[in-house]
């Protein structure tokens, strides 16, 4: 059997608030980025997952470095690691 690494991290993206629009658009095209709340203030709350923890850095970085992005917070990081589709079964 073999595993497979679930990554969850969750950030605070600190952006110029008349850029949120334009921010979020660019941050939901990134695979596996999510955005679940934000303020007027310009942040927002982005949940990314994926199985490689590399692309959540590289991500992280990306978002950084979007035009109008202030500041990116990594808050949380979870990594879940679960068995593939295999199913182990008992005869009784």
């Amino acid at each position: 059997m073999s595993l497979n690494e679930v990554h969850i991290s969750s950030l605070v993206v600190h952006a110029v608030p008349e850029h949120l629009s334009a921010i979020k658009r660019q941050i939901e095209s990134f695979d596996g980025a999510e955005i679940y709340g934000e303020s007027a203030a310009g942040k927002l709350v982005v949940v990314i997952e994926t199985q490689n923890q590399g692309y959540i850095t590289d991500t992280i970085d990306a978002i950084n470095q979007l035009d109008h992005v202030l500041s990116v917070a990594l808050i949380f990081h979870q990594i879940e690691t679960e068995l593939d589709d295999e199913v182990i079964t008992t005869a009784l």
